[in-house]
């Protein structure tokens, strides 16, 4: 019979693997947006609506390369449903 201790890291490497495919899906999609492979997530944070990956990635305005924050959401589901960016 599994001790809480046991059941306590089940549950959170399920934690972690949920986080992991949110980060994932994120990541392809601003991938395919910005037509970069140099996504940069700082954070994970867990919200009422679902997953919100923070962090930054380069971006070419006029020949100078900048740094660009964003902020997606990822439902439940796995589904987009928020984006947001910003120069840094």
């Amino acid at each position: 019979m599994p001790n809480n201790r046991d059941l306590e890291c089940r549950e959170s490497n399920a934690y972690s693997a949920v986080k992991r495919s949110r980060q994932q899906i994120a990541v392809e999609f601003l991938k395919q947006q910005k037509n970069t492979d140099k996504i940069e997530v700082a954070m994970i944070e867990e919200h009422t609506d679902g997953w919100m990956v923070r962090g930054t990635c380069p971006i070419d305005m006029e020949g100078h390369p900048w740094a660009e924050k964003f902020a997606v959401v990822v439902d439940w589901k796995g589904k987009i449903k928020d984006t947001n960016y910003a120069l840094l």
